[in-house]
């Protein structure tokens, strides 16, 4: 089993009527900005912990395990939306870093936060690090009276039971579920990652630490034109990671694209693009020596 350099830590934080877990490497100090590493859908703060390892520097990292997933208190909810999780986003920095900026790391889903997150609170991010957060597709107003709809359907699906994600008999079947989705991720890395991605049960199952309500579709569209004034308030330098894997293109079979992502890139002021060779989608499990140096030497000098 992969054996981490850098130890965690975990601490449970009150966060708007839930216990918040949150992983930390390293220790606050003079002269350290907090780096806050979210994660993306169905995955973990300890994800980190292979690019945590790599860096080669000491930091500061705050990495929480967002609502619905890991050790966070599992919310009286059977839907998710963004709000929520820029507002607990924004508690959580009230609770680690009040009065001063942060640096920004979001995967996937959390890159989708931290790019919206930054342009709602400029003042807080002092940069960010968009690791394929790519938004979704556009969306047009007469989809709206079917994506109600198709909300209502699920959510009656979620209370009959029939979104329930798939147990596993071992904590070893989880780890091939990991590998079998990520075809470059090794045995050692699977077996560490499987003990934090999932859980036992009573009954010696081995349950995936994130809730199935995760998986019904949003009520409200995908705004182009809402995002875009958004990434216009973003002050921060951004940097915005791609892998060598064409995830959109896998995902979307031409309904999102790669071009229309990097169109609407052009509303941020201060951007750079970085790629990461070798990798897919879960590019800090592919490459995670690579990709600590590609943040690092966009992150500010000590």
């Amino acid at each position: 089993m992969y054996q981490p350099k850098r130890a965690s830590r975990s601490e449970f934080v009150p966060i708007r009527n839930l216990r918040y877990h949150v992983r930390l490497w390293g220790e606050p100090g003079p002269g350290k900005v907090p780096l806050v590493m979210v994660h993306g859908w169905m995955d973990v703060a300890a994800s980190y912990q292979f690019v945590v390892d790599a860096f080669a520097r000491d930091h500061y990292v705050i990495a929480p395990d967002w609502r619905g997933y890991g050790l966070t208190e599992l919310p009286q909810q059977d839907n998710y939306w963004f709000p929520d999780y820029l507002a607990d986003l924004d508690f959580l920095l009230d609770h680690y870093a009040a009065g001063a900026p942060v640096d920004l790391v979001g995967h996937s889903m959390g890159g989708n936060i931290a790019m919206l997150y930054s342009g709602v609170r400029p003042e807080r991010i002092r940069s960010l690090v968009n690791l394929e957060g790519f938004g979704m597709p556009a969306t047009r107003p007469s989809q709206a009276p079917g994506r109600y709809a198709k909300w209502i359907g699920e959510l009656k699906a979620f209370h009959r039971g029939e979104l329930e994600l798939k147990a596993y008999a071992s904590l070893e079947g989880v780890a091939q579920r990991l590998m079998k989705t990520n075809k470059r991720l090794t045995a050692d890395k699977a077996q560490w990652l499987a003990q934090h991605w999932a859980q036992e049960d009573a009954g010696g199952q081995w349950r995936i630490l994130g809730h199935s309500a995760h998986k019904i579709v949003n009520a409200n569209l995908f705004r182009v034109d809402e995002v875009l004034e958004i990434y216009k308030a973003i002050r921060a330098p951004v940097l915005a990671v791609e892998a060598s894997d064409d995830s959109l293109g896998q995902w979307w079979q031409g309904r999102f694209t790669l071009d229309e992502y990097h169109e609407r890139l052009k509303a941020v002021s201060d951007l750079r693009l970085g790629h990461i060779h070798d990798a897919g989608h879960m590019l800090h499990h592919d490459q995670p020596g690579a990709l600590a140096e590609l943040i690092e030497g966009f992150l500010p000098s000590p």
